[in-house]
């Protein structure tokens, strides 16, 4: 699964943490019910806030029911979004016409198998399906998927275009390279108060999809910058000449405008959108930065497994969603603010994760009035 927001389950509250992922399941089973068992592997982690923002507006419309055992969730039924939700049904769309882009984006950059002659065929294939399966489903809910189609398309239209003339840098380069990104973003969370029946909010989530769109974008420029250099592939960064501490900075300023569109917002449930889209948005850019300081790779008093035991871990923790954690784990049994960063507050008149956010219990910003996470 792609995208930039995983919230561990280590830090989240517990109740948040269930809330997330009866909307992560969701997804998945509406991709099957509606698109097919290949189509659950478009499931990716952005997407599924579409879903927790139609529910946030309007708890009513949105389902629920019990899901049978998953491997994912260490072979435990669980309660999900119904795929008959409309939240979930626009999650998929976007899923899909994501999903498909992604796969059109590989083949243009001759990068991977989508772009082999022979064999990536059926991969080109299924992100043609996959496409038109998108705008099936979106006119069923009122939403143009043209919109993510034309961004995609003008995406790589620029970047064609700041490959061959790289004489634009800066800022204001890179931000005209982001902007398909963010407009498709912005029809997205906005069509979300369109489905919930909250036309005061469309304006507002438009504004904070543009700039989710906006990190999402740049938080993958950064990852992907050392292998592109590396390929001589295109990357934003690159070739706009902005460096990495830019590009930080123009994702705080992102988080910031996010945080106070979300301030902003008439909702019926607020806690899970505050913790997806203003809180972890912010732990994606700085894991993204290095923000974070880095720690042993392995865990005091455990000497670091063999290839097997590892392998053998390693199946584990993927089958069940990281329910399962070996002993050399070095997220395994250690203090909340070592493992996930999350006690962070910058106020002066507070003392961090004693005096300041117990994070473990559920509280989602200080005590104090300093207003850091």
């Amino acid at each position: 699964m792609f995208g930039i927001l995983r919230p561990c389950g280590q830090h989240t509250c517990p109740e948040l943490q269930r809330a997330w992922m009866a909307h992560l399941c969701g997804l998945c089973l509406t991709l099957r019910d509606r698109h097919g068992q290949l189509a659950r592997t478009a499931t990716n982690y952005d997407g599924l806030l579409l879903s927790v923002l139609t529910e946030a507006q309007s708890p009513e419309i949105s389902g629920h029911r019990v899901a049978g055992p998953c491997a994912l969730r260490g072979f435990r039924g669980a309660d999900v979004v119904t795929s008959g939700s409309s939240g979930t049904r626009l999650a998929a769309v976007v899923s899909l016409a994501l999903a498909a882009g992604k796969i059109r984006d590989h083949a243009a950059d001759g990068d991977g198998l989508a772009a082999r002659t022979i064999t990536g065929a059926p991969v080109r294939r299924t992100a043609e399906t996959w496409a038109k399966a998108a705008e099936r489903g979106g006119a069923a809910i009122g939403f143009d998927t043209g919109v993510l189609t034309s961004a995609a398309h003008r995406q790589l239209t620029l970047e064609a275009a700041a490959a061959v003339h790289p004489a634009r840098t800066g800022r204001a380069a890179l931000l005209e390279l982001t902007e398909p990104t963010e407009t498709a973003s912005a029809a997205a969370f906005a069509h979300t108060a369109v489905l919930a029946g909250r036309p005061g909010n469309v304006e507002t989530l438009r504004e904070a999809g543009r700039l989710f769109g906006r990190i999402a974008h740049l938080v993958d420029a950064v990852e992907d910058l050392a292998e592109d250099q590396a390929r001589g592939a295109f990357n934003p960064l690159t070739a706009t000449g902005v460096s990495r501490d830019e590009a930080r900075a123009i994702c705080l300023d992102a988080c910031q405008g996010i945080a106070l569109a979300v301030q902003d917002l008439e909702l019926d449930e607020r806690h899970l959108v505050e913790m997806l889209l203003r809180d972890e948005t912010r732990r994606a850019v700085d894991r993204t930065f290095g923000h974070f300081p880095q720690h042993p790779p392995r865990y005091p008093g455990f000497p670091q497994p063999g290839p097997i035991r590892r392998t053998l871990g390693g199946l584990g923790t993927f089958l069940t969603c990281g329910v399962y954690r070996p002993k050399w784990s070095r997220l395994r049994g250690r203090p909340c603010d070592e493992r996930c960063y999350c006690c962070r507050c910058d106020c002066p008149s507070c003392d961090g994760a004693d005096g300041c956010c117990d994070c473990c219990k559920c509280a989602s910003r200080c005590d104090c009035d300093c207003g850091s996470p």
